[in-house]
């Protein structure tokens, strides 16, 4: 049985995903429809609510977007195609080289609306040079399983790109091009986001090498030669960008906010964590489960509750082969170090739905979580032990299944202090 406690956190990450709703935030930062031909395009999970709110907005417009499986919008005009997402597929390679071919021969007095959302460097697939679909696939697996930080991630998915690292807007040249970006990276830098397709890079193919060799992942001979290459990823000075303008308008940061305001609202004190943490997950909620027994003791005698909260992107080293994700592996280690402590509980859910490669946003966790796995006959040991978070939240019942939420701001983790007694 959800107690009033987790049924509140609940509520928390709800606020944080339905501030951040393009329908909702979008529209604010659309300027009037321009005179002449307008073309949309766009990518990512959030892209097809996005297209759906500039709709509403501006009518129907020509374009494509790419979406994941299931986060298809209705549009007027603008096509929605859904393709795989976290690892590539041939349906968003077709859709990405027909995005290119609908941006060929555009000029000075034509415009150009990009979407880009989370989501978008596995969902605009363009292999550079000979690398084939199948290879760069393989490439996103290992990458994925890891551990590496996303934003070095998205150094070599650029450099392996013919859309990403500013080769979209490039693509574009010269016609006028407003990026609306939905941030779902540490810090907000849109040269992050998406893997920046609108954003030049400072970053170099032998960065990317280097990367590869420090996290020991092993490439083909086509994409070793791809790097070897002269590259084409572009700098931010890059005269093809000159045109674009990028606007960040929805951010985790505006998402822990709301959820600060409702928590503070509701009676309760706040401690923000931070909204740009990363490290792995497991690494994080030891951290963080020493910290809530922390302020739990020199807040002895208070009754108000603090909540602490965080956002970022936590990552996740496979060792075993059970299905779990950063979210669900960090509220399974902080459970277990925590070890039942009275007054505690938490969330820790992604907020497009999607934790890792299962259909779960995340899970909930409190005092009574050891007690209940013990009379289920699962172990928590084992589970982290085989990356297996999420089969054993779904024996417990603690998931937290939304559905697609539409949008993409990151990891949302909200821990709810109250008297140990």
């Amino acid at each position: 049985m959800v107690g009033a406690e987790e049924t509140f956190l609940r509520r928390l990450f709800e606020r944080a995903v339905e501030v951040a709703d393009p329908m909702k935030s979008l529209a604010a930062h659309l300027p009037e429809k321009p005179t002449g031909r307008v073309v949309v395009v766009g990518a990512g999970k959030a892209s097809a609510r996005m297209a759906e709110a500039v709709e509403a907005e501006w009518g129907p417009c020509e374009g494509l977007v790419i979406t994941r499986y299931g986060y298809a919008r209705p549009t007027h005009q603008i096509e929605i195609v859904e393709a795989a997402h976290p690892v590539p597929d041939e349906a968003g390679a077709r859709a990405t080289g027909r995005m290119l071919e609908l941006l060929e021969g555009l000029g000075e007095e034509d415009f150009v609306l990009s979407l880009i959302s989370g989501g978008a460097s596995a969902l605009l697939t363009a292999p550079a040079g000979e690398l084939s679909l199948e290879e760069k696939k393989e490439i996103n697996r290992m990458l994925l399983a890891s551990g590496a930080p996303i934003g070095q991630m998205n150094v070599v998915r650029k450099h392996l790109s013919r859309v990403k690292g500013g080769q979209l807007a490039a693509a574009a040249h010269p016609a006028r091009m407003l990026a609306l970006l939905l941030s779902d990276v540490p810090g907000d830098d849109p040269a992050e986001i998406g893997s920046g397709p609108t954003v030049g890079d400072r970053s170099t193919q032998a960065d990317a090498r280097s990367i590869l060799r420090n996290w020991r992942i092993e490439i083909p001979a086509a994409a070793k030669e791809v790097l070897a290459g002269p590259g084409g990823v572009l700098k931010p000075e890059d005269e093809r960008l000159s045109r674009v303008t990028n606007i960040v308008f929805a951010a985790p940061s505006q998402s822990l906010q709301a959820a600060r305001n409702l928590a503070e609202d509701t009676g309760c004190d706040v401690e923000l964590l931070g909204d740009a943490l990363e490290g792995e997950a497991r690494e994080v909620a030891k951290a963080h489960a020493g910290l809530a027994i922390q302020r739990q003791k020199e807040r002895a005698g208070r009754e108000k509750p603090l909540i602490l909260l965080s956002g970022g992107e936590l990552t996740v080293t496979r060792t075993g082969d059970g299905v779990g994700g950063p979210n669900a592996e960090y509220a399974l280690a902080l459970a277990l170090a925590l070890n039942g402590a009275k007054g505690i509980h938490a969330i820790a859910c992604d907020t497009d739905g999607v934790d890792g490669a299962a259909e779960v946003a995340g899970a909930v966790i409190g005092p009574d979580t050891l007690q209940r796995a013990e009379a289920a006959g699962a172990s928590l040991e084992t589970a982290l032990e085989e990356n297996d978070a999420h089969r054993f939240f779904e024996a417990l019942d603690s998931q937290v299944i939304t559905g697609p939420t539409l949008t993409n701001v990151n990891d949302f983790r909200a821990i709810w202090i109250g008297p140990e007694a």
